[in-house]
């Protein structure tokens, strides 16, 4: 759901324009260009690598000279202090969506271009590394159209016994590009979301609106793991789910179904999860999947003793309220995963954005419909008008677009790697947005944001020593070094 960006984001989207440099068809990686092919080990010793990209497109994943760790950092300097003996959230992985919008778009391309649109966006060295994606369970609103599930039905007729299950509509343009990706990234992960029901499962029959009726319960809880065997038959293992896009919010006009936090919790601990426990699927629940504005939908189903067993975690999008949501959430209920799982973002705001969702214990973040066209299509409802995408597609040459947002986001995705745990950083009051990452490998990640129109100093420590640099304006910076020694860890 991209509509309430233009509202509370549309001042970024005029901020960083469109102004990275255009790609056209041809051997050109921008994220490997900018960032160099070389995720390798940092040398030992206190030297510090480190990357920029700004919104003005004069820095895209750029490679600054080495800063170094020196001396004991001098008092009033204002500097973030990292704390790698507090671990905080491991984080699952960081990406974007495969909608039906982007996988058309992308489908669109001759082959080679495609696939290296695809490399650009998920490969660990020559694209930015996205390694989570979100699917859509039949379609979204953002889609060619017309819209589908995988089980519908003529008007008054139902299909209890799923006899006409099929994921095949999703063989045209979805699942080839979800295998391109996986080609290109071997260790790509996947989440799923449905925005409804088959219609005849639903009190008004129709794709937009209307609840799931308690008796089509349990031939719904089949209705998700017929989608996930479909898949894994396809080589698609579906790491986790939710049981609905948005639960509290029904426009008619396009897939939707509304759902109570009670509704989500009979489900679950009735139907959903028994059936995954028996079928012996580890694909994990997550529950809500929609706005900050209500945490109390997820903490409702966390304090139910027979359904929170089954959950995995909470998912979260932007469009409502504030991420500390996520930490009010986390307080109550520490042992449950939280994840960002729809809202794109735009220019540096957007990089400090991200940041505060990984510092209020977001195990994961993914962007929403990663490729359109310049008329913000396809989007068959009109519901929702489109901010441009991480990527533009101009549909009468085919060419190519990197906005500036792409290189922002490879800030993240191409230096934290799945498995990273958030260790802590103080900071100081007037000390630019940060958040720092112990990596699988035993790197250490800080990545920082200047979303202000001045240059802004940057000052960090770590173990006793500091580093010290200045952002430039509108830009996002992340800096990685590898301990020389042992170091604890909690």
């Amino acid at each position: 759901m991209l509509g309430p960006l233009i509202a509370v984001l549309g001042f970024l989207v005029s901020a960083c324009g469109i102004r990275s440099a255009p790609f056209r068809e041809s051997s050109r990686n921008p994220a490997a260009e900018q960032a160099g092919e070389s995720q390798g080990q940092q040398p030992a010793g206190a030297r510090i690598d480190w990357w920029l990209s700004s919104e003005n497109g004069a820095h895209r994943l750029s490679p600054q000279p080495e800063l170094q760790f020196r001396g004991s950092p001098p008092p009033g300097r204002g500097t973030i202090e990292i704390d790698e003996t507090t671990a905080h959230q491991t984080v699952l992985g960081l990406g974007s969506s495969l909608e039906h919008s982007t996988c058309y778009n992308l489908s669109l391309l001759p082959p080679a271009q495609r696939e290296k649109v695809i490399e650009s966006l998920v490969h660990p060295e020559r694209g930015i590394g996205m390694n989570l994606m979100r699917l859509c369970i039949g379609t979204s609103d953002f889609a060619p159209g017309p819209f589908y599930t995988y089980d519908d039905m003529p008007p008054g007729e139902e299909d209890p016994g799923l006899e006409r299950f099929s994921v095949n509509r999703d063989r045209e343009y979805v699942l080839p590009v979800i295998k391109l990706a996986q080609r290109s990234n071997p260790n790509l992960k996947f989440i799923a979301s449905p925005w409804t029901p088959p219609p005849w499962m639903k009190t008004n029959g129709r794709y937009g609106g209307g609840r799931l009726r308690r008796e089509c319960y349990p031939v719904y809880a089949k209705y998700l793991v017929r989608f996930i065997e479909a898949y894994r038959q396809e080589g698609i293992p579906i790491h986790a789910l939710t049981i609905q896009n948005e639960p509290e919010f029904g426009p008619e006009a396009y897939p939707t179904c509304l759902w109570t936090a009670h509704e989500q919790r009979d489900f679950i601990r009735h139907h959903l999860g028994p059936l995954l426990r028996a079928r012996g699927i580890d694909t994990a629940i997550w529950i809500f999947d929609h706005n900050f504005s209500n945490p109390d939908f997820p903490a409702t189903i966390l304090r139910d003793p027979l359904a929170a067993p089954f959950v995995g975690g909470s998912a979260f999008h932007l469009y409502e309220g504030r991420p500390e949501a996520m930490s009010k959430l986390h307080r109550q209920f520490p042992d449950k995963a939280i994840h960002f799982t729809e809202g794109s973002v735009y220019g540096s705001k957007g990089a400090a954005e991200i940041i505060s969702y990984f510092r209020n214990w977001a195990g994961s973040y993914n962007a929403w419909v990663t490729m359109i066209d310049e008329q913000g299509k396809p989007n068959v409802s009109g519901f929702h008008d489109c901010d441009p995408t991480i990527i533009v597609l101009d549909r009468n040459t085919l060419e190519v677009r990197y906005r500036a947002d792409y290189y922002l986001y490879g800030q993240f995705m191409k230096f934290i790697q799945p498995g990273a745990v958030r260790i802590a950083t103080h900071l100081p009051r007037g000390a630019p947005p940060s958040v720092a990452f112990r990596n699988p490998d035993g790197g250490l990640v800080l990545v920082a944001a200047n979303p202000q129109a001045n240059p802004r100093p940057l000052s960090f420590s770590w173990r006793g020593t500091f580093a010290e640099t200045v952002l430039p304006p509108g830009s996002a910076a992340t800096f990685r070094w590898r301990a020389t020694g042992s170091h604890p860890h909690h």
